[in-house]
């Protein structure tokens, strides 16, 4: 689950990291008073979920309130694109109105998990205010890492030997290095999936703070934040995702024109996958999980085909707990409740294999029954163009 920078700069704030003083506001009004509290000079920020927003008018610096109030006014209500949102963009609801600063120094913060090692991982680097992923490709001697034992989080002699790796000036090490280790507190705590603090800044009086600040949570894990369930943005989701969630679907949406509904997380990589090697383009990962009931598969069928970019559906299932009977009369019965118009291919191997295809064969719909994957993907392509 993603949060707002505002939401994530509170948590980080609980925790002990230094945030800029701020204000969210939903409209121009609330702007005006907002910088009026701050002292006038401000910076004017759109929420979205997603990163870029300077580069696509999303970030503006105002000297005095009056030039908050004309930034706020074109910000509110505005489609914000950037290179994470897509040519579509996301309507901007709410700003964060934050003391502008003398920066001096902008350094990168941040904690993910580390797969090939099963631990955290915490970077840092002197080139912050640039994207990770540009400074990884051109000059990854830049970026510095410790690896975190679980339970201990960031220790101290980690975190100095990255503060002087960043070459933070000596006046601000003891705050740099107490910021770092509540960010990874931070990160262990509220069960993140990625912690980021970028650009993580020292002014021109010493102080070290976190001028912008990223966190996503794990939603396995959510049940033991149910505080942080209220930060979940709707606006800021698609609406099929969020449909999805309501009936714990693993849906994502993707930008090709083949739906495809598979159980299993790996069987639907390796579904999307060979849609590609067939010269296809999955529309979506749906993973309608093991234990999945008619009700379910009809849901997930529903949303589906509710992309209007799909133009067939490849259902690939194999039937262990969730058996291809089962699935089958899902199926079917969402078809007949859509008055389905695009062509469906289904394979199906498993626990009451014959049972479910005499159930697709004997609806009176146009299902197309395949018995290998090959000739799954192949033939849901060729349908799709």
């Amino acid at each position: 689950m993603k949060i707002h920078e505002y939401q994530a700069k509170a948590i980080l704030a609980h925790y002990g990291v230094p945030v800029p003083r701020g204000e969210v506001v939903r409209t121009v009004e609330e702007a005006d008073a907002a910088a009026r509290n701050l002292g006038g000079a401000v910076v004017v920020k759109a929420q979205i979920h997603a990163g870029g927003r300077g580069k696509g008018g999303g970030i503006k610096l105002a000297k005095t309130a009056t030039e908050a109030v004309e930034a706020a006014r074109k910000m509110l209500g505005m489609r914000l694109v950037t290179h994470q949102t897509g040519p579509e963009g996301r309507t901007v609801h709410r700003l964060l109105i934050e003391e502008a600063l003398p920066i001096e120094r902008e350094l990168y913060l941040g904690v993910v998990l580390d797969r090939a090692r099963g631990r955290p991982v915490f970077m840092a680097s002197k080139a912050g205010g640039m994207e990770i992923e540009e400074v990884a490709a051109k000059t990854p001697e830049l970026i510095l890492k410790e690896h975190l034992e679980p339970g201990f989080g960031l220790l101290p002699f980690q975190a100095r030997k990255l503060a002087w790796g960043m070459e933070v000036p000596a006046a601000s090490v003891s705050a740099a290095v107490a910021a770092m280790i509540a960010l990874a507190a931070a990160y262990e705590g509220i069960d993140a999936s990625l912690a980021e603090i970028n650009p993580f800044i020292v002014t021109a009086d010493g102080r070290v703070l976190a001028l912008d600040a990223k966190l996503n949570l794990d939603d396995n894990a959510l049940f033991r934040h149910k505080n942080l369930l209220e930060m979940r943005d709707l606006h800021e989701e698609d609406p099929l995702e969020v449909e999805a969630s309501r009936f714990n679907l693993n849906y994502i949406k993707l930008d090709g024109n083949v739906g495809c509904m598979v159980n299993g997380a790996g069987l639907a990589m390796a579904t999307m996958d060979i849609i590609k090697h067939a010269g296809g383009s999955p529309a979506n990962f749906l993973d309608v999980g093991g234990g999945a009931n008619a009700e379910q598969i009809a849901n997930a069928f529903r949303i589906l085909v509710s992309d209007k970019n799909v133009k067939a559906v490849l259902i690939n299932i194999f039937g262990g707990i969730l058996r291809c009977d089962t699935l089958a009369t899902g199926v079917v019965a969402a078809a007949r409740e859509l008055n389905l118009q695009v062509p469906v291919v289904v394979r199906m191997e498993g626990t009451n294999v014959e049972a479910g295809r005499r159930i697709l064969t004997e609806s009176g719909l146009d299902f197309t029954v395949a018995e290998r994957m090959k000739d799954a993907a192949e033939r849901v392509v060729r349908l799709a163009q």
